[in-house]
């Protein structure tokens, strides 16, 4: 079992799948909120190692789905200081485990590092809202 820190979007159901796997791998979650945590660009940007930086950002947030902002387009000190002013834009979840940082929900890289435990591959849980591309309601605002 291990410790796993994990910021997240509260109410965001895409979370919650991942921290139910997590759980049921036997691993103890300490949930964070990822919208009213004191981020600062240092901190922040030790999630995201030598990803680039369109690759920081939530692909599911509104500003982004509609290409108001265009992740391709920014370098780095740029998409730090977005994600800074909007929170939502950050890609989640992040975690931290054993001394790594971590943005994002890839199966693979979660089982090679902590590991998942045994589980049927026909459902993976991933990244992004469970509800799809499809016109739905908005997430639950965090309380």
């Amino acid at each position: 079992m291990v410790r796993v820190d994990f910021w997240e979007k509260p109410g965001c159901g895409g979370n919650a799948r991942q921290k139910a796997l997590l759980r049921a791998s036997g691993h103890e979650v300490i949930e964070h909120d990822l919208l009213a945590e004191p981020w600062t660009a240092t901190r922040l940007a030790a999630f995201f190692g030598d990803l680039p930086p369109a690759a920081w950002f939530n692909r599911a947030a509104p500003r982004v789905k509609s290409g108001e902002i265009v992740p391709e387009d920014l370098g780095a000190e740029a998409a730090l200081a977005v994600l800074l002013a909007e929170p939502l834009l950050i890609r989640r979840p992040l975690m931290r485990a054993e001394g790594r940082l971590v943005v994002g929900f890839d199966e693979a890289v979660v089982e090679a590092w902590i590991g998942l435990g045994r589980r049927s591959a026909a459902s993976p849980v991933g990244e992004g809202c469970p509800k799809g591309d499809a016109p739905h309601p908005p997430c639950p605002a965090p309380t």
